[in-house]
């Protein structure tokens, strides 16, 4: 099973943490928050300068924009790398960024996305 979190939410035993992230929190090392580090399941950087600077498109549009890039033949191989890894381990896999409302962040993309890939995901 595949979990979508935040990355503040409190780590589960036997759980393999992904940061979907494209940085690492300030001040802590990378372990203290997630195991593994794919800022490829992240929006771009140019994706959330964009944003983050008040090109006038609403969330709506920034997910749908996330969702092309995650498109790429490179990013939906790293979806089915996830999917398929999470039905050949017998641990969870979390997959997270910092944000702490699903509905207005990327990670809403990836769930639907790792759905697609045929796998039981769950959180929320």
């Amino acid at each position: 099973m595949i979990r979508i979190i935040s990355l503040g939410d409190e780590p589960r035993p036997d759980e393999l943490r992904i940061g979907a992230v494209q940085r690492a929190p300030r001040g802590l090392p990378r372990g203290a928050v997630y195991d593994l580090w794919m800022p490829e399941m992240a929006p771009s950087k140019e994706l959330r300068r964009e944003f983050a600077h008040g090109a006038g498109f609403p969330m709506r549009e920034y997910l749908r924009r996330f969702k092309v890039e995650m498109g790429t033949l490179e990013r939906k191989h790293l979806i089915r790398f996830v999917a398929d890894l999470s039905r050949n381990v017998n641990f969870d896999i979390a997959v997270g960024c910092y944000c702490r409302d699903e509905d207005v962040c990327h990670r809403s993309v990836l769930r639907e996305l790792l759905m697609k890939e045929g796998v039981e995901v769950g959180g929320r």
